[in-house]
C-alpha cells in the first residue's frame, strides 16, 4: 500500500509517495511565494485588453487574464491563486489568479495536500532511519538535476524549456519494444517528478500504426488522468498536456542550484548522530548562501543541540 512520507526539513518541507519501496512522487515544497488556492485582497496596477492583466497585494504579485467589468486600474478585488509563480531562466513568471468572491484563506501546504490524497501520512524525524534514502530519494533528485533516466532497456533525458518539457528516448534493441518501455517509464518519470504543462517525448522513429498505437496506449495505462495527448506521430513524436499548478520538481531544484545544495547540505547535518561537529566546511557559494540567511543555521544549531558553524 502506498504512503507517504514526509520530512519538515531546515529551509524546505519533503515528501515522497513511497509503494512497493520506491518512490513513484517526490515532491518539494520551500517557504515564499503564493500557493494554489490562497485567496487574498489585491490591487488592480495594470490592465491591459489583450493579454494579462497585474494585481498586488500585501501576499504577493499575480497575474490575472479576466478583470471584472468595472474594475479599473487602483481598484481593489479579491483573487485566488490558480497557478504558482514558475522559475524560468533568467526571471519568475508570476503566479497566476482569477477573481473570486471566496473568504481571504491560505492555500494549503505540501503536508496538508498530502493528507487530502487518501494515502496514509508518516512522519520522519532526523534521529530515525533515513526512509527517504532507503527508497532512493537522492537518486530521484539526481535525475531531477541531471535529467537522466535510467529504465530497464534503455535511457530519458528530460529537459525543461519554457514551452515545454522534453524526454529523448534513447537505448538499443528493437525499437517498438523499446518505445513502449519508454513510454511507461516517461509516464512515471512525470508523475514523480511532477511535471505538467507541455511535454514532449522524442521516440525512436516507430512504424506501423499498431506500434504506435501500442505506445500511446502505454501511456494511457501509466499516466492518471486529467491529461490530453496526440497520437505518436510518424516522426515519433508525442506530446502530453497536463494541468500546471506550481513548479515541476526539476524547475525546482535546478532555478536555484546553490540553494538545493545549501538546503541537502543542512538534511545531511541534522542527521548525523551525536557528537555532532560545531564546524562543518562547505563549497564558498553555499557559505555565502547560507550567510545571507541565519536563521537557517540557526534552527540546524536548535535540532542539533550544537552551535554549527560554516567555514
Amino acid at each position: 500500500m502506498a504512503e507517504w512520507l514526509y520530512e519538515a526539513g531546515i529551509g524546505e518541507a519533503r515528501a515522497a509517495l513511497v509503494e512497493g519501496g520506491r518512490i513513484v512522487a517526490a515532491r518539494i515544497e520551500r517557504p515564499g511565494g503564493l500557493r494554489v488556492g490562497t485567496v487574498f485582497e489585491a490591487r488592480l496596477v495594470e490592465r491591459v485588453a489583450v493579454g494579462l492583466s497585474r494585481v498586488e497585494g500585501d501576499a504577493g504579485a499575480a497575474v490575472i487574464a479576466q478583470v471584472p467589468p468595472g474594475v479599473t486600474e487602483g481598484a481593489r478585488l479579491r483573487v485566488e491563486v490558480v497557478r504558482e509563480a514558475l522559475p524560468e531562466a533568467g526571471r519568475v513568471k508570476l503566479a497566476k489568479v482569477i477573481a473570486t468572491d471566496a473568504a481571504p484563506a491560505e492555500g494549503p501546504d505540501l503536508l496538508t495536500r498530502c493528507r487530502a490524497s487518501g494515502h496514509a501520512v508518516r512522519m520522519l524525524h532526523a534521529h530515525e532511519p533515513d526512509a527517504l534514502e532507503a527508497a532512493d530519494w537522492s537518486e530521484v533528485l539526481d535525475e531531477a538535476l541531471t535529467g537522466e533516466i535510467a529504465f530497464a532497456g534503455g535511457s530519458l533525458r528530460l529537459s525543461p524549456t519554457p514551452a515545454m518539457t522534453l524526454f529523448d528516448v534513447d537505448g538499443p534493441g528493437a525499437t517498438a519494444a523499446l518505445a513502449v518501455t519508454a513510454a511507461t517509464a516517461a509516464a512515471e518519470a512525470i508523475m514523480r517528478h511532477d511535471i505538467g504543462g507541455s511535454i514532449g517525448i522524442d521516440f525512436p522513429t516507430v512504424t506501423g500504426k499498431a506500434e504506435r498505437r501500442a505506445v500511446a496506449e502505454a501511456i494511457d495505462a501509466a499516466l492518471p488522468q486529467p491529461f490530453e495527448r496526440t497520437a505518436l506521430n510518424g516522426f515519433g513524436f508525442l506530446q502530453i498536456v497536463r494541468p500546471r499548478p506550481r513548479a515541476s520538481l526539476p524547475e525546482l531544484l535546478r532555478a536555484d542550484p546553490v540553494a538545493t545544495e545549501a538546503l541537502a547540505l543542512l538534511r545531511r547535518i541534522a542527521r548525523i548522530p551525536p557528537p555532532v561537529a560545531a564546524v562543518h566546511d562547505v563549497p564558498t557559494p553555499v557559505r555565502r548562501w547560507l550567510d545571507d540567511r541565519p536563521h537557517l543555521i540557526a534552527e540546524l544549531s536548535r535540532r542539533t543541540g550544537v552551535p554549527i558553524s560554516l567555514r
